[in-house]
């Protein structure tokens, strides 16, 4: 079964007196499963579509349909409810909470969805576990690097089971090795049955996916699959790269010091 089907979809906006319309028509379906990357310049509609599928926001015409259930015309605290028990959300700049750790962190949607609290702790720190940060549950974010930061978020989006993860510039504020961590955790979420959509402007980021869906104008432009790229032979490379480099700077600074006490 489809769990993304959007058929005429549009998103019509009034801005100094005039109409923009920042979607305009789209139809694109979705599978249970898929790994989509949705690219596409400033302005190109594809933050606006990011935000109908994640139940963000409402077309103004047209139909969406997630996983069978009809939820383009649904009302605010509907598409709330929809949220939080369907999809998991990544942002760029992590969003958690500075005063709660790791572990609270990760409860949070738990906690609005009404779950009792050892079940909601005991799902967290499996979530966490499943990320790599088991050690880390205690940790506020000010104590994490950025890359173990999204991995809390990473956690948080998957703690309610979501039928679609959705990830908005998720490696946006990373350096390019934590990059590709990122990615590869992604793909093994892939791996093992998770849908997963990433919003990016990055080619690098869009090559890890299966399938790369092009905004332009507010309309799809493009829509390919493609063999993703293998972001954990990618991660391996750029270590062994970066090792080398500091093998290589460790002996011109020992080739340094030599000169210099022989002089």
């Amino acid at each position: 079964m489809a769990l993304i089907e959007t058929q005429d979809l549009t998103r019509r906006y009034e801005l100094g007196g005039e109409i923009v319309m920042a979607l305009d028509g789209v139809s694109i379906t979705v599978e249970t499963g898929e790994f989509v990357a949705v690219m596409g310049p400033s302005g190109s509609g594809k933050s606006t579509f990011m935000n109908i599928i994640g139940c963000l926001d409402r077309p103004s015409s047209g139909r969406y349909a997630l996983a069978g259930e009809e939820v383009s015309s649904l009302s605010k605290d509907a598409l709330a409810g929809v949220r939080n028990r369907r999809i998991g959300f990544v942002f760029q700049q992590f969003n958690l909470l500075d005063r709660v750790d790791a572990l609270g962190n990760v409860e949070l949607p738990m906690v609005y969805a009404g779950a009792d609290r050892a079940g909601r702790r005991e799902k967290a720190i499996a979530k966490l576990k499943r990320v790599g940060l088991g050690e880390r549950i205690h940790h506020r974010p000010t104590q994490l690097s950025g890359g173990q930061q999204q991995r809390v978020a990473i956690a948080r989006a998957l703690v309610n089971d979501p039928v679609l993860l959705l990830a908005d510039e998720p490696t946006g504020a990373l350096d390019s090795r934590t990059s590709l961590a990122i990615m590869k955790l992604f793909q093994e979420l892939h791996r093992e049955g998770t849908t997963v959509m990433v919003v990016t402007h990055e080619p690098d980021i869009a090559d890890f996916a299966d399938r790369v869906v092009r905004f332009l104008d507010g309309k799809v432009v493009s829509d390919t699959r493609q063999t993703a790229r293998d972001a954990a032979q990618a991660l391996a490379d750029a270590e062994a790269a970066s090792a080398a480099q500091d093998a290589k700077d460790a002996a011109a600074r020992a080739a340094l010091h030599k000169k210099e006490a022989a002089e």
